[in-house]
Protein backbone atom coordinates (compact mmCIF):
# COMPACT_ATOMS: atom_id res chain seq x y z
CA UNK A 1 0.00 0.00 0.00
CA UNK A 2 2.93 3.07 1.19
CA UNK A 3 4.14 2.01 -2.34
CA UNK A 4 0.93 2.47 -4.49
CA UNK A 5 0.94 5.62 -2.79
CA UNK A 6 4.51 6.67 -3.68
CA UNK A 7 4.18 5.79 -7.31
CA UNK A 8 0.73 7.40 -7.39
CA UNK A 9 3.02 10.83 -7.02
CA UNK A 10 5.73 9.35 -8.82
CA UNK A 11 3.58 8.62 -11.81
CA UNK A 12 1.38 11.58 -12.05
CA UNK A 13 4.14 13.57 -12.71
CA UNK A 14 4.90 11.61 -15.34
CA UNK A 15 1.70 12.00 -16.87
CA UNK A 16 1.66 15.53 -16.97
CA UNK A 17 4.84 15.90 -17.97
CA UNK A 18 3.58 15.05 -21.70
CA UNK A 19 0.13 17.07 -21.00
CA UNK A 20 0.56 20.19 -18.88
CA UNK A 21 3.88 20.53 -17.32
CA UNK A 22 5.16 22.07 -20.83
CA UNK A 23 3.17 24.79 -21.26
CA UNK A 24 2.11 25.62 -17.71
CA UNK A 25 6.15 26.48 -16.79
CA UNK A 26 7.73 26.45 -20.23
CA UNK A 27 5.83 27.98 -22.63
CA UNK A 28 6.90 28.33 -26.15
CA UNK A 29 5.76 28.85 -29.29
CA UNK A 30 7.15 25.78 -30.22
CA UNK A 31 4.87 22.90 -28.59
CA UNK A 32 7.71 20.40 -29.04
CA UNK A 33 10.38 22.55 -27.18
CA UNK A 34 7.95 22.99 -24.11
CA UNK A 35 7.45 19.13 -24.52
CA UNK A 36 11.09 18.52 -24.39
CA UNK A 37 11.71 20.82 -21.60
CA UNK A 38 9.06 19.10 -19.64
CA UNK A 39 10.63 15.61 -20.49
CA UNK A 40 13.73 17.11 -19.29
CA UNK A 41 12.48 18.20 -15.55
CA UNK A 42 11.37 14.67 -15.59
CA UNK A 43 14.37 13.68 -15.75
CA UNK A 44 16.03 15.74 -12.56
CA UNK A 45 14.41 13.79 -10.55
CA UNK A 46 16.41 10.68 -11.65
CA UNK A 47 19.44 12.77 -11.03
CA UNK A 48 18.31 13.29 -7.74
CA UNK A 49 18.03 9.41 -6.84
CA UNK A 50 21.70 8.26 -6.87
CA UNK A 51 22.40 10.15 -3.80
CA UNK A 52 19.24 9.37 -1.90
CA UNK A 53 19.97 5.23 -2.95
CA UNK A 54 23.23 5.88 -1.55
CA UNK A 55 22.47 7.73 1.53
CA UNK A 56 19.12 6.23 2.62
CA UNK A 57 20.35 2.35 1.56
CA UNK A 58 23.20 2.91 4.12
CA UNK A 59 20.35 4.45 6.38
CA UNK A 60 18.52 1.09 5.78
CA UNK A 61 21.66 -0.92 6.61
CA UNK A 62 22.56 0.98 9.43
CA UNK A 63 19.29 1.85 11.34
CA UNK A 64 16.56 -0.62 9.81
CA UNK A 65 14.51 -1.01 6.59
CA UNK A 66 11.04 0.27 8.41
CA UNK A 67 12.51 4.04 9.22
CA UNK A 68 13.83 4.36 5.57
CA UNK A 69 10.35 3.32 4.08
CA UNK A 70 8.92 6.09 6.36
CA UNK A 71 10.87 8.93 5.39
CA UNK A 72 10.61 7.87 1.47
CA UNK A 73 6.76 8.69 1.95
CA UNK A 74 6.96 11.98 3.10
CA UNK A 75 9.53 13.29 0.93
CA UNK A 76 7.37 12.34 -2.22
CA UNK A 77 4.01 13.02 -0.51
CA UNK A 78 4.87 16.92 0.14
CA UNK A 79 6.78 17.49 -2.81
CA UNK A 80 4.34 16.34 -4.97
CA UNK A 81 1.40 18.02 -3.26
CA UNK A 82 3.29 21.48 -3.28
CA UNK A 83 3.90 21.04 -7.14
CA UNK A 84 0.22 21.12 -7.41
CA UNK A 85 0.13 25.12 -5.41
CA UNK A 86 3.30 26.73 -7.67
CA UNK A 87 1.88 29.12 -9.94
CA UNK A 88 1.91 29.08 -13.76
CA UNK A 89 4.99 30.96 -15.50
CA UNK A 90 2.67 33.69 -17.07
CA UNK A 91 1.98 34.54 -13.09
CA UNK A 92 5.68 34.32 -11.31
CA UNK A 93 7.93 34.29 -14.57
CA UNK A 94 10.97 31.96 -13.94
CA UNK A 95 10.21 31.29 -10.22
CA UNK A 96 7.95 28.91 -11.46
CA UNK A 97 10.36 26.80 -13.49
CA UNK A 98 12.86 27.08 -10.61
CA UNK A 99 10.54 26.08 -7.87
CA UNK A 100 9.16 22.86 -10.08
CA UNK A 101 12.48 21.75 -11.29
CA UNK A 102 13.87 21.93 -7.01
CA UNK A 103 10.57 19.88 -5.79
CA UNK A 104 10.75 17.44 -8.43
CA UNK A 105 14.27 16.97 -7.23
CA UNK A 106 13.03 15.93 -4.02
CA UNK A 107 10.67 14.08 -5.33
CA UNK A 108 13.46 12.08 -6.88
CA UNK A 109 14.80 11.71 -3.41
CA UNK A 110 12.04 10.37 -1.53
CA UNK A 111 11.21 8.03 -4.92
CA UNK A 112 15.02 6.76 -4.89
CA UNK A 113 14.56 6.30 -0.76
CA UNK A 114 11.56 3.81 -2.01
CA UNK A 115 12.02 0.91 -3.93
CA UNK A 116 15.43 -0.84 -2.85
CA UNK A 117 14.03 -0.28 0.66
CA UNK A 118 10.57 -1.82 -0.86
CA UNK A 119 12.45 -4.82 -2.14
CA UNK A 120 14.56 -5.90 0.34
CA UNK A 121 11.74 -5.95 3.02
CA UNK A 122 9.54 -8.08 0.57
CA UNK A 123 12.75 -10.49 -0.08
CA UNK A 124 13.55 -10.88 3.61
CA UNK A 125 9.96 -11.30 4.98
CA UNK A 126 9.23 -14.15 2.54
CA UNK A 127 10.34 -17.46 3.23
CA UNK A 128 12.50 -19.72 0.30
CA UNK A 129 9.80 -20.58 -2.29
CA UNK A 130 7.50 -17.45 -1.73
CA UNK A 131 10.30 -14.67 -3.08
CA UNK A 132 8.43 -14.23 -6.38
CA UNK A 133 5.00 -13.80 -4.68
CA UNK A 134 6.02 -11.51 -2.04
CA UNK A 135 8.68 -9.81 -4.84
CA UNK A 136 5.59 -9.06 -6.48
CA UNK A 137 3.91 -6.79 -3.90
CA UNK A 138 6.23 -3.71 -4.65
CA UNK A 139 5.10 -4.20 -8.07
CA UNK A 140 1.58 -4.48 -7.38
CA UNK A 141 2.23 -1.48 -5.34
CA UNK A 142 3.61 0.84 -8.78
CA UNK A 143 0.94 -0.99 -10.56
CA UNK A 144 -1.39 0.71 -8.09
CA UNK A 145 -0.25 3.75 -8.18
CA UNK A 146 0.05 4.16 -11.88
CA UNK A 147 -3.32 2.99 -12.43
CA UNK A 148 -5.11 5.74 -10.30
CA UNK A 149 -2.78 8.70 -11.36
CA UNK A 150 -3.56 7.86 -14.66
CA UNK A 151 -7.37 6.82 -14.31
CA UNK A 152 -7.41 11.23 -12.41
CA UNK A 153 -4.92 12.27 -15.26
CA UNK A 154 -7.84 10.64 -18.15
CA UNK A 155 -10.68 11.80 -15.54
CA UNK A 156 -10.07 15.25 -15.41
CA UNK A 157 -9.03 15.36 -19.35
CA UNK A 158 -12.66 14.46 -20.08
CA UNK A 159 -13.87 16.97 -18.31
CA UNK A 160 -13.06 19.36 -20.66
CA UNK A 161 -10.02 21.49 -21.46
CA UNK A 162 -10.97 24.52 -20.24
CA UNK A 163 -11.13 23.12 -16.90
CA UNK A 164 -8.30 20.58 -17.09
CA UNK A 165 -5.33 23.13 -18.06
CA UNK A 166 -6.55 25.67 -15.91
CA UNK A 167 -6.51 24.79 -12.34
CA UNK A 168 -8.21 21.06 -12.78
CA UNK A 169 -4.66 18.99 -13.60
CA UNK A 170 -3.56 21.01 -9.65
CA UNK A 171 -6.08 19.17 -7.81
CA UNK A 172 -4.59 14.83 -7.93
CA UNK A 173 -1.23 16.61 -6.49
CA UNK A 174 -2.59 19.18 -3.95
CA UNK A 175 -3.84 15.24 -2.75
CA UNK A 176 -0.69 13.96 -2.08
CA UNK A 177 -0.58 15.95 0.96
CA UNK A 178 -3.23 13.12 2.17
CA UNK A 179 -1.60 10.49 0.83
CA UNK A 180 1.79 11.21 2.23
CA UNK A 181 -0.10 11.35 5.85
CA UNK A 182 -2.05 7.85 5.25
CA UNK A 183 0.95 6.14 3.76
CA UNK A 184 3.38 7.30 7.11
CA UNK A 185 0.75 5.51 9.49
CA UNK A 186 0.72 2.46 7.28
CA UNK A 187 4.75 2.34 6.94
CA UNK A 188 4.96 2.93 10.84
CA UNK A 189 2.97 -0.11 11.77
CA UNK A 190 5.54 -2.27 9.37
CA UNK A 191 6.96 -4.95 11.57
CA UNK A 192 11.20 -4.79 10.75
CA UNK A 193 12.81 -7.07 8.68
CA UNK A 194 14.01 -10.45 10.21
CA UNK A 195 17.10 -10.66 8.72
CA UNK A 196 17.92 -7.11 9.53
CA UNK A 197 16.78 -8.08 13.12
CA UNK A 198 19.07 -11.13 13.23
CA UNK A 199 22.19 -9.44 12.27
CA UNK A 200 25.00 -8.83 14.66
CA UNK A 201 24.69 -5.96 16.28
CA UNK A 202 28.45 -4.85 14.99
CA UNK A 203 26.83 -4.66 11.88
CA UNK A 204 24.58 -1.58 13.03
CA UNK A 205 27.22 -0.19 14.38
CA UNK A 206 29.44 0.46 10.96
CA UNK A 207 30.51 3.77 10.10
CA UNK A 208 28.80 5.12 6.84
CA UNK A 209 32.11 4.80 4.94
CA UNK A 210 32.59 1.27 5.89
CA UNK A 211 28.87 0.25 4.91
CA UNK A 212 30.20 1.54 1.73
CA UNK A 213 33.75 -0.24 1.62
CA UNK A 214 31.99 -3.87 2.34
CA UNK A 215 29.64 -3.46 -0.04
CA UNK A 216 32.70 -2.50 -2.98
CA UNK A 217 34.82 -5.21 -1.27
CA UNK A 218 32.58 -7.94 -1.54
CA UNK A 219 29.87 -7.32 -3.63
CA UNK A 220 30.71 -4.85 -6.64
CA UNK A 221 29.40 -7.87 -8.96
CA UNK A 222 25.97 -7.36 -7.82
CA UNK A 223 26.36 -3.64 -8.58
CA UNK A 224 27.27 -4.30 -12.04
CA UNK A 225 24.34 -7.14 -12.22
CA UNK A 226 21.84 -4.77 -10.67
CA UNK A 227 22.84 -1.71 -12.73
CA UNK A 228 22.42 -3.55 -16.30
CA UNK A 229 19.32 -5.25 -15.23
CA UNK A 230 17.54 -1.84 -13.94
CA UNK A 231 19.30 0.15 -16.88
CA UNK A 232 16.94 -2.18 -19.22
CA UNK A 233 13.85 -1.82 -17.07
CA UNK A 234 14.11 1.77 -16.38
CA UNK A 235 14.85 2.28 -20.29
CA UNK A 236 11.85 0.47 -21.55
CA UNK A 237 9.42 1.27 -18.53
CA UNK A 238 9.86 5.11 -19.48
CA UNK A 239 9.43 4.92 -22.89
CA UNK A 240 6.32 2.43 -22.68
CA UNK A 241 4.60 5.09 -19.78
CA UNK A 242 6.39 8.55 -20.71
CA UNK A 243 7.38 8.97 -24.09
CA UNK A 244 4.54 7.22 -25.81
CA UNK A 245 2.32 10.04 -24.05
CA UNK A 246 4.09 12.94 -25.67
CA UNK A 247 4.55 11.11 -28.99
CA UNK A 248 1.13 10.76 -29.79
CA UNK A 249 0.50 14.15 -28.66
CA UNK A 250 3.38 15.96 -30.56
CA UNK A 251 3.42 13.42 -33.81
CA UNK A 252 -0.09 11.97 -34.20
CA UNK A 253 -2.36 14.34 -32.74
CA UNK A 254 -3.62 12.38 -30.16
CA UNK A 255 -5.16 13.51 -26.98
CA UNK A 256 -3.97 12.94 -23.37
CA UNK A 257 -7.70 11.35 -22.46
CA UNK A 258 -6.80 8.35 -25.15
CA UNK A 259 -3.35 7.36 -24.80
CA UNK A 260 -3.80 8.03 -19.96
CA UNK A 261 -6.71 6.02 -20.90
CA UNK A 262 -4.44 3.45 -22.25
CA UNK A 263 -1.98 3.73 -19.99
CA UNK A 264 -5.10 3.02 -17.15
CA UNK A 265 -5.93 -0.01 -18.83
CA UNK A 266 -2.79 -1.43 -19.08
CA UNK A 267 -2.50 -0.97 -15.20
CA UNK A 268 -5.48 -2.48 -14.35
CA UNK A 269 -4.56 -5.85 -15.89
CA UNK A 270 -0.71 -5.31 -14.59
CA UNK A 271 -2.74 -5.07 -11.22
CA UNK A 272 -4.18 -9.46 -11.58
CA UNK A 273 -1.09 -9.95 -14.07
CA UNK A 274 1.38 -9.03 -11.75
CA UNK A 275 0.66 -11.89 -8.84
CA UNK A 276 0.43 -14.04 -11.63
CA UNK A 277 3.90 -13.57 -12.22
CA UNK A 278 4.99 -14.04 -9.02
CA UNK A 279 3.91 -17.18 -9.09
CA UNK A 280 5.63 -17.89 -12.19
CA UNK A 281 8.74 -16.96 -10.62
CA UNK A 282 8.78 -19.03 -7.66
CA UNK A 283 8.04 -22.16 -10.21
CA UNK A 284 10.79 -21.65 -12.37
CA UNK A 285 14.27 -19.93 -11.89
CA UNK A 286 13.89 -16.16 -11.83
CA UNK A 287 16.72 -15.92 -14.17
CA UNK A 288 15.62 -17.82 -17.07
CA UNK A 289 11.78 -15.37 -16.25
CA UNK A 290 13.91 -12.26 -16.84
CA UNK A 291 15.77 -13.79 -19.92
CA UNK A 292 12.82 -14.61 -21.73
CA UNK A 293 11.37 -11.61 -20.56
CA UNK A 294 14.05 -9.95 -21.96
CA UNK A 295 14.13 -11.21 -25.63
CA UNK A 296 9.96 -10.84 -26.04
CA UNK A 297 10.62 -6.84 -25.08
CA UNK A 298 13.47 -7.44 -28.03
CA UNK A 299 10.80 -8.90 -30.45
CA UNK A 300 8.49 -6.29 -29.63
CA UNK A 301 10.12 -3.34 -30.32
CA UNK A 302 9.33 -2.74 -33.71
CA UNK A 303 5.71 -3.30 -33.41
CA UNK A 304 4.91 -1.47 -30.69
CA UNK A 305 5.43 1.44 -32.94
CA UNK A 306 3.62 -0.09 -35.50
CA UNK A 307 0.80 -0.12 -33.59
CA UNK A 308 0.79 3.65 -32.08
CA UNK A 309 1.36 4.77 -35.81
CA UNK A 310 -2.07 3.61 -36.67
CA UNK A 311 -3.31 6.39 -34.56
CA UNK A 312 -6.64 4.47 -33.76
CA UNK A 313 -7.27 4.60 -29.97
CA UNK A 314 -8.30 0.77 -30.13
CA UNK A 315 -4.69 -0.43 -31.23
CA UNK A 316 -3.05 2.35 -29.03
CA UNK A 317 -4.33 0.45 -25.90
CA UNK A 318 -3.34 -2.67 -27.12
CA UNK A 319 0.53 -1.45 -27.50
CA UNK A 320 0.32 0.21 -24.01
CA UNK A 321 -1.45 -3.00 -22.28
CA UNK A 322 1.24 -5.27 -24.35
CA UNK A 323 3.68 -3.10 -22.99
CA UNK A 324 3.23 -1.44 -19.82
CA UNK A 325 0.53 -4.39 -18.57
CA UNK A 326 2.33 -7.45 -19.58
CA UNK A 327 5.88 -6.99 -20.25
CA UNK A 328 6.59 -4.63 -17.19
CA UNK A 329 4.97 -6.68 -14.84
CA UNK A 330 6.53 -9.96 -15.57
CA UNK A 331 10.27 -8.29 -15.64
CA UNK A 332 10.05 -5.97 -12.47
CA UNK A 333 8.51 -8.82 -10.75
CA UNK A 334 11.41 -11.17 -11.73
CA UNK A 335 13.99 -8.42 -11.03
CA UNK A 336 13.21 -7.88 -7.55
CA UNK A 337 14.34 -11.22 -6.14
CA UNK A 338 17.01 -11.53 -8.61
CA UNK A 339 18.08 -8.30 -7.35
CA UNK A 340 17.89 -8.74 -3.80
CA UNK A 341 19.74 -11.80 -3.94
CA UNK A 342 23.31 -10.08 -5.44
CA UNK A 343 24.07 -8.60 -2.17
CA UNK A 344 24.54 -10.11 1.23
CA UNK A 345 22.20 -9.04 4.29
CA UNK A 346 24.43 -6.12 5.86
CA UNK A 347 24.89 -4.11 2.87
CA UNK A 348 21.40 -5.18 0.31
CA UNK A 349 19.50 -1.79 0.71
CA UNK A 350 22.72 0.22 0.29
CA UNK A 351 23.99 -2.08 -2.71
CA UNK A 352 20.17 -2.27 -4.54
CA UNK A 353 19.97 1.45 -4.23
CA UNK A 354 23.12 2.58 -5.74
CA UNK A 355 23.05 0.70 -9.01
CA UNK A 356 19.63 0.51 -9.22
CA UNK A 357 19.03 4.55 -8.86
CA UNK A 358 22.49 5.17 -10.67
CA UNK A 359 21.20 3.42 -13.92
CA UNK A 360 18.06 4.63 -13.02
CA UNK A 361 19.34 8.48 -13.62
CA UNK A 362 20.63 7.31 -16.93
CA UNK A 363 17.96 5.20 -18.56
CA UNK A 364 14.94 6.66 -16.89
CA UNK A 365 16.14 10.20 -16.50
CA UNK A 366 17.36 11.12 -20.46
CA UNK A 367 15.58 8.30 -22.07
CA UNK A 368 12.25 9.65 -22.79
CA UNK A 369 13.64 12.69 -23.85
CA UNK A 370 16.22 11.42 -25.81
CA UNK A 371 14.40 9.65 -27.69
CA UNK A 372 11.88 12.41 -28.64
CA UNK A 373 15.07 14.32 -29.73
CA UNK A 374 16.36 11.51 -32.22
CA UNK A 375 12.48 11.34 -33.31
CA UNK A 376 13.06 15.43 -34.36
CA UNK A 377 16.57 14.87 -35.63
CA UNK A 378 14.96 12.54 -38.21
CA UNK A 379 13.58 14.82 -39.58
CA UNK A 380 10.82 11.96 -40.63
CA UNK A 381 8.98 11.39 -37.60
CA UNK A 382 10.87 7.77 -38.11
CA UNK A 383 11.01 5.56 -34.85
CA UNK A 384 13.65 3.10 -35.76
CA UNK A 385 16.12 4.87 -33.58
CA UNK A 386 13.77 4.36 -30.57
CA UNK A 387 12.99 1.09 -31.12
CA UNK A 388 16.65 0.29 -31.36
CA UNK A 389 16.72 1.83 -27.31
CA UNK A 390 13.85 -0.88 -26.74
CA UNK A 391 16.43 -3.32 -28.44
CA UNK A 392 18.93 -2.13 -26.15
CA UNK A 393 16.91 -2.58 -22.96
CA UNK A 394 15.79 -6.50 -24.27
CA UNK A 395 19.88 -7.08 -24.21
CA UNK A 396 20.69 -5.71 -20.90
CA UNK A 397 18.00 -7.99 -19.34
CA UNK A 398 19.69 -11.13 -20.82
CA UNK A 399 23.31 -9.77 -19.88
CA UNK A 400 21.77 -9.60 -16.00
CA UNK A 401 20.41 -13.15 -16.05
CA UNK A 402 23.40 -14.89 -17.58
CA UNK A 403 25.76 -13.36 -15.39
CA UNK A 404 23.84 -12.68 -12.03
CA UNK A 405 24.16 -15.03 -8.75
CA UNK A 406 21.61 -17.85 -8.06
CA UNK A 407 21.82 -17.28 -4.79
CA UNK A 408 22.22 -14.46 -2.12
CA UNK A 409 25.97 -14.10 -0.44
CA UNK A 410 26.24 -15.21 3.31
CA UNK A 411 26.56 -12.00 5.22
CA UNK A 412 30.05 -11.57 7.84
CA UNK A 413 29.28 -13.52 10.84
CA UNK A 414 29.65 -11.85 14.37
CA UNK A 415 33.43 -13.41 14.59
CA UNK A 416 34.48 -12.25 11.06
CA UNK A 417 33.07 -8.81 12.36
CA UNK A 418 35.19 -8.45 15.65
CA UNK A 419 38.44 -9.71 13.45
CA UNK A 420 37.87 -7.15 10.78
CA UNK A 421 37.49 -4.60 13.39
CA UNK A 422 40.60 -5.74 15.09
Amino acid sequence: MGTALEYFDFFLYSAMAGLVIGPTFFPSSDSTASAMAALATFGVGFLARPLAGLVFGIMGDKFGRKMVLSWSLILMGGSTGLMGLIPSYDSIGVAAPILLVLLRIFQGVGAGAEFSAAITVSYEHAAEGKRGRFGSLPTLGVNLGVFFASLAVAGLALIGDDFFYSWGWRIPFVLSFVVAVVGFVIRRKLPESPDFEAMPVAETRRSWFRVLADLFRSDWKGLVIVFAAYAGYALIATLWKTFSISYLAEFKDVGGAVSSFGITLASAIAIFWTPVCGRLCDMIPVQRVLAFGGLLVILYAFPFFWLLNTGVPLWIWVALIIGTGVLAPLLSVAASPFMARQFATNTRVTGIGVAKESSGAVAAGFGPVMALALIVASGTASTAAVSGMFILGGILFVFAAWQGRTTAPAAPKADQLLINKA
